[in-house]
C-alpha cells in the first residue's frame, strides 16, 4: 500500500511540473510578445532566457546571442552560444562568433569563423575585414588573395563604414580597398615598399578626397618616407 502511495505522489507531482512548465511557457511567450511591441530589448532578451531555460532551443541561442551582439553585449554573446567552430553552425551562430570575437579584439579566433562564412557566401564586406584582420595577425599572403578578390569584385556603389574619428562615415568601397592594400604594401616591406603604399593612398584619395583615414596614413607614410631619407643622408655622410 506505501508503494502505490508513493507511484500516485510521484505521477501527481510530474503531471503538476508539467502543468507548471506550461503555463510558465505560455506566460514568457505572451511576455515575449508585449516586449517585442514595447521595442523592450533587455524585457526580449529576459524572455527568450526564460523561454530557453524551459524549452531549449539552438534557434532560440542563436536569435538570443544575436540580440546580444546587436546591443554590443559581446561577451554575453558568446557566452550564450559559445566560441567553438562547429560544422552544423547556423549562418547567425558563426556570423555572431566572428563578429563578437573581431569586436573584442581577438582576430585569429575571429578569422575561424570568418572563414566558415567566407566559404558559405564570399563576398566583398567579408573580403574587406578578413584582409583587415589578417595584416593585423601578419598573415599578408592571405590578405592579399582578400582584396585582390574584393577588387574584381567591387561594385561602384557599394560603401563602408568608419569609426575612427570623432564622427562616423562612409566613404567608397573602392576607395577602402586601395587604402587597404596601401596598408599591405607597407606592411610587405617598411622600407622599400613606402612609394608604392603612398601611390595607393593617393589613389584611395582621388576616388574620395574626404577619406580621413587614408588621409591620415598618407601623412605618416610621408613622415616616415622623410625620416628615412633624413637617416639615408646622415648614414652617407659618416
Amino acid at each position: 500500500m506505501k508503494q502505490i502511495t508513493i507511484a500516485v505522489l510521484m505521477l501527481f507531482s510530474v503531471s503538476v511540473f508539467a502543468q507548471t512548465n506550461a503555463d510558465l511557457k505560455k506566460h514568457y511567450e505572451a511576455y515575449y510578445k508585449q516586449m517585442k511591441k514595447q521595442g523592450d530589448i533587455q524585457g526580449i532578451i529576459n524572455a527568450m532566457t526564460h523561454l530557453d531555460v524551459l524549452e531549449p532551443s539552438v534557434a532560440r541561442k542563436d536569435t538570443l546571442a544575436y540580440i546580444y551582439l546587436s546591443e554590443g553585449q559581446y561577451m554575453q554573446a558568446l557566452n550564450t552560444i559559445g566560441v567553438e567552430k562547429n560544422a552544423t553552425d547556423s549562418d547567425m551562430n558563426v556570423e555572431v562568433k566572428a563578429l563578437a570575437l573581431k569586436n573584442l579584439n581577438q582576430p585569429k579566433m575571429a578569422l575561424e569563423h570568418y572563414e566558415v562564412l567566407y566559404k558559405r557566401n564570399p563576398n566583398v564586406y567579408l573580403a574587406y575585414d578578413m584582409a583587415d584582420m589578417k595584416i593585423q595577425t601578419n598573415d599578408l599572403p592571405g590578405a592579399k588573395l582578400n582584396i585582390d578578390y574584393a577588387l574584381t569584385n567591387v561594385k561602384d556603389d557599394m560603401k563602408r563604414a568608419f569609426y575612427e574619428s570623432q564622427q562616423p562615415y562612409e566613404t567608397s568601397m573602392k576607395a577602402a580597398l586601395h587604402y587597404l592594400k596601401g596598408l599591405l604594401t607597407f606592411s610587405e616591406n617598411k622600407e622599400t615598399n613606402i612609394d608604392a603604399a603612398l601611390k595607393l593612398m593617393n589613389d584611395a584619395l582621388a576616388i574620395d578626397p574626404n577619406f580621413n583615414l587614408a588621409k591620415v596614413s598618407r601623412q605618416a607614410l610621408e613622415s616616415q618616407k622623410a625620416q628615412l631619407a633624413k637617416q639615408t643622408a646622415t648614414e652617407k655622410k659618416n
